[in-house]
């Protein structure tokens, strides 16, 4: 049984070649092996991070009997396209797990482990606890209320958290957990670190996009938003804890 092979169990990325084909960049395999708490994949778009999600999701159920899996993106049709990237890696498995749920969101195995896709909105997370893998996918665009609302579900599970997104400002609990967070791994791919992507195809996008655009998208860079009168910088630096609050009286 695949369940039982103990180098596979052991190594998600001996799992990822032999049992699904899939050969990792470097980056990956760092990914796939990483044995922390939190992980904060700050990757160009065409990198493959939904990929590897997909495949430490998958690993995680197979070998982990129980487990409860949740992949939260912004919408409904990207919690669809994350996982698809898990369907396929199962169609790839030579010995097929026998699933007692599979539907286009969500799949549960006969080792009653659970893998659940949902869009970002607070009222379809708040039903689940005790989840022992949390992926949020395109984390930039997903609120802070709901990003705040996951974390007490790994309260007693002891699980894991992976954020994984482009950058989209300096704003939000992914910038915040990028610039400050200190109990996280972070990996940094730009599209420069990617040989799926040709120099060519980046100097045309270079030409025809906005440069915070192609900064943000492709190079992995927390860039200003063109409508905000101040920068990031400049707030910052007006900030001051020598200063009394203004009293206004009562």
């Amino acid at each position: 049984m695949l369940q039982g092979n103990l180098r596979m169990a052991l190594d998600p990325v001996v799992f990822a070649k032999e049992a699904l084909s899939f050969d990792p960049d470097p980056w990956q395999s760092h990914a796939l092996r990483w044995n922390g708490k939190r992980l904060l994949l700050n990757c160009c778009r065409q990198s493959g991070k939904s990929s590897t999600a997909g495949v430490l999701a998958l690993h995680r159920a197979l070998f982990y009997p129980g487990s409860l899996i949740l992949l939260v993106s912004p919408s409904l049709r990207q919690s669809s396209e994350l996982f698809r990237k898990v369907t396929e890696a199962v169609r790839k498995l030579s010995q097929q797990p026998l699933l007692h749920e599979d539907n286009k969101l969500s799949l549960t195995m006969e080792n009653r482990s659970r893998i659940v896709s949902l869009p970002s909105t607070e009222a379809t997370i708040r039903g689940f606890s005790g989840a022992s893998l949390i992926v949020v996918d395109e984390a930039a665009r997903v609120s802070d209320e709901l990003y705040y609302s996951i974390r007490p579900m790994l309260a007693v599970s002891g699980g894991k958290l992976i954020l994984m997104s482009t950058p989209y400002g300096k704003r939000g609990f992914f910038f915040k957990e990028w610039t400050e967070g200190q109990s996280w791994e972070k990996i940094k791919i730009t599209a420069h670190n990617c040989s799926r992507i040709s120099p060519d195809f980046l100097k045309e996008e270079k030409s025809t996009m906005p440069d915070f655009f192609f900064r943000s998208e492709y190079l992995g860079e927390f860039t200003e938003t063109t409508d905000q009168i101040f920068s990031y910088e400049s707030v910052q630096n007006a900030l001051s804890d020598d200063i009394e609050p203004l009293s206004l009286g009562d």
